[in-house]
């Protein structure tokens, strides 16, 4: 029976994150943290955790709008929810977000069941800040789902310098076909980058339960993302 709590994170201003974790059934492991997209810490996200965890690793997703309202879990679905959604979006720090996920990194590394090594999965909002954190931080690799807004730091491009990989939806409302061709342009010569486009996905494509959850590109996105990780978050090998 795979295990779930829901736990708090220390930070370094001195405030408490929550977060809900799910834990492989074997450890030591990996760890991943699976950065929501503007919904909170829901049922989608859950799905996400446990996801990565029947893959061996421990998952755990940041309540990333805890400096503006904490236990926020939201719907696609809920129009009421849409609007709050947004105007939680539009007034996120980025900046503070990736500290924050620098201090949820520290809190995975240290870990009993943690073998060390930790990366990061992001969706939407999320995928922005997995690029941001392969420029800024010593995250051991990154994956980003359909990321917006990501050419708004696209000048940060030079310093990525960990491993990254980036989903696209390629009939993505939010993220426009020239923006699509920028990315590539800019992000295609690092050779810590890898690229997978998916012609007939809408944005959100992985979102289970959401309005433009495809099943075919979600699950070889999944399996992709799953052989990055085992690529990026296998222990050192021991010392002969």
């Amino acid at each position: 029976m795979m295990r779930t709590e829901y736990v708090k994170v220390p930070m370094r201003n001195g405030g408490e994150m929550g977060a809900y974790v799910a834990y492989p059934d074997t450890t030591p492991a990996g760890s991943v943290i699976a950065i929501m997209e503007i919904w909170g810490v829901n049922d989608t996200m859950r799905h996400h955790a446990k996801e990565y965890a029947e893959a061996g690793y421990i998952c755990l997703v940041p309540d990333l709008f805890w400096r503006q309202e904490q236990g926020v879990e939201l719907s696609d679905r809920n129009p009421a929810d849409v609007e709050k959604a947004f105007d939680l979006y539009y007034g996120f720090d980025y900046d503070l977000g990736v500290e924050d996920m620098e201090d949820v990194e520290a809190y995975l590394r240290t870990l009993p069941e943690s073998n060390g090594k930790v990366g990061a999965v992001g969706y939407c909002l999320g995928g922005k800040l997995c690029y941001m954190m392969c420029c800024r931080t010593e995250i051991d690799c990154a994956v980003a789902y359909y990321g917006t807004y990501i050419e708004h730091n696209i000048r940060e491009v030079g310093n990525l310098h960990r491993p990254f990989m980036l989903h696209m939806a390629m009939k993505d409302r939010w993220v426009q076909a020239e923006v699509n061709e920028l990315l590539l342009r800019k992000l295609s010569p690092n050779p810590l980058v890898e690229i997978h486009q998916y012609p007939g996905a809408d944005h959100a494509f992985a979102r289970h339960g959401g309005l433009t959850y495809s099943k075919p590109e979600a699950d070889k996105a999944l399996d992709l993302s799953i052989e990055f990780f085992n690529r990026h978050l296998a222990p050192e090998p021991a010392n002969a």
